[in-house]
């Protein structure tokens, strides 16, 4: 019996990827553990191996294909003595389950229109109304349910123009034109997955309109920055965020910095082996800090708080065309040097998406830190399920004063973003004191 091939999920939160590559073709004989195909999500490109042993029969989505859901058909493995027969019928049957890959580069407007002219002609006037009176169902074809998605429009609010009122791909290019107009029932994007503006948002063709065509370069959002502006939208309208901002002294920080890259030792090429940033002291005190204020190490369950027991403190790490956030596992067990290496080394794998979901997945709070930007200060958006997220300034110069004298002094501002549910104003407070006293004092981190 032939073995139906299926997107595996590359991580828990997986709902969809990209099939970027197939390494095989329809006849290849394949063993278990054989590379078949390479998958893009929204962090990573990774290789699908072969479980079985077999010849691959049928390839149902083609490489390049775009929003394929898990578990979705994506090839049919012929066991020893079975032939391409046995999946001959395949297609239809995997149509509804991997509906934006299948045959989605074939132009299908001709195809429906040529295939069932005699329902169109015998019942043009009571076919149009169907996809309305059909809850919850709307007639259109692959491609064009894929492009109203990447365009942030509900398919069931454009009119068909193809055989029972199915919408067909020229139907979505004129509403996304605005050249016909969306049904006011159903103007609401399509869905927060593809990254479509949540509710009370405007469409895209909405927001085309307001500007004149030519006067702009119009580039496809990827999978990243749809997941980003999906998750990141539902953290600010679902997570009650309040923030709190404190400013640390950081002149013994930068005095211990400069003393512990000077004392560096050398390679043969006469350059230090290692060299601390700024942002390695803050990893290291925050995590420190969620040791020492457990309660605020916290992460919000529905019914539950979890309270984590390690201080597993993710980095935000930019990357072309969105943001990363590798996790340092028990960061606060960690030595300063040992931070330094892992976060240089977790950033570059992830500016060459060649993170593993291990490596982005987890941990309980955040930093993000825009200070080598000259940032002062800013309040960072939580990643939940984070009950917490670091967004650090610009280390500068200030004037201060200091028991009725006036000083100057190197001074950092932090804003430290909360969720409400798990984490309240005063324990928030709370973490942020360690934290400033941690950073004003280095040698307390060792404490």
């Amino acid at each position: 019996m032939p073995i139906d091939i299926t997107m595996p999920a590359l991580s828990p939160t997986m709902e969809e990827g990209k099939l970027a590559k197939w390494h095989v073709k329809e006849g290849d004989s394949v063993s278990s553990g054989d590379v078949i195909a390479e998958i893009e999500t929204d962090k990573a490109t990774m290789e699908v191996e072969a479980v079985d042993e077999g010849k691959i029969g049928k390839i149902m989505v083609a490489e390049g294909t775009e929003g394929v859901k898990v578990n979705a058909v994506i090839a049919v493995l012929l066991q020893e003595g079975e032939s391409a027969d046995a999946v001959a019928a395949a297609p239809k049957a995997e149509a509804k389950k991997a509906e934006p890959a299948a045959e989605a580069s074939k132009a299908e407007e001709p195809k429906p229109a040529a295939a069932a002219p005699a329902p169109a002609a015998t019942a043009p006037v009571a076919a149009a109304p169907a996809p309305a009176k059909s809850e919850g169902k709307v007639f259109a074809s692959p491609l064009a349910r894929r492009l109203a998605k990447e365009a942030g429009i509900d398919v069931s609010a454009i009119s068909g123009s193809g055989p029972k009122g199915r919408v067909v791909k020229s139907d979505v290019e004129a509403a996304k034109s605005g050249k016909v107009p969306l049904k006011a029932a159903a103007s609401a994007p399509a869905s927060a997955s593809g990254g479509a503006a949540m509710a009370g948002g405007m469409t895209k063709a909405q927001v085309l309109a307001l500007y004149p065509e030519g006067s702009y370069e119009l580039v496809p959002n990827d999978g990243m920055r749809k997941v980003v502006a999906a998750r990141l939208t539902e953290s600010k309208q679902t997570v009650p965020h309040f923030y709190l901002t404190i400013d640390c002294k950081i002149d013994a920080l930068m005095a211990a910095r400069e003393q512990i890259n000077a004392a560096a030792p050398k390679s043969k090429d006469g350059k230090p082996e290692y060299k601390l940033s700024v942002n390695d002291f803050v990893m290291k005190a925050w995590a420190v800090a969620l040791q020492r204020v457990p309660l605020a190490n916290a992460t919000w369950a529905v019914d539950s708080i979890l309270y984590h027991k390690r201080s597993d403190v993710a980095v935000a790490v930019a990357v072309p065309g969105g943001l990363f956030t590798p996790v340092v596992k028990s960061c606060d067990t960690k030595t300063l040097r040992e931070i330094s290496e892992e976060v240089k080394d977790l950033a570059t794998r992830a500016r060459g998406k060649k993170l593993a979901p291990h490596e982005y997945q987890g941990g309980a709070s955040s930093v993000s830190n825009l200070g080598m930007f000259g940032i002062k200060e800013f309040g960072a958006v939580i990643n939940p399920p984070h009950g917490t997220i670091l967004a650090v300034g610009v280390g500068e110069e200030r004037v201060y004063a200091d028991k009725g004298e006036i000083k100057i002094g190197q001074f950092m501002s932090c804003t430290l973003s909360c969720d409400h549910r798990a984490v309240d104003g005063a324990l928030g407070a709370e973490v942020l004191g360690v934290f400033k006293g941690l950073i004003e004092n280095p040698v307390m981190m060792l404490a």
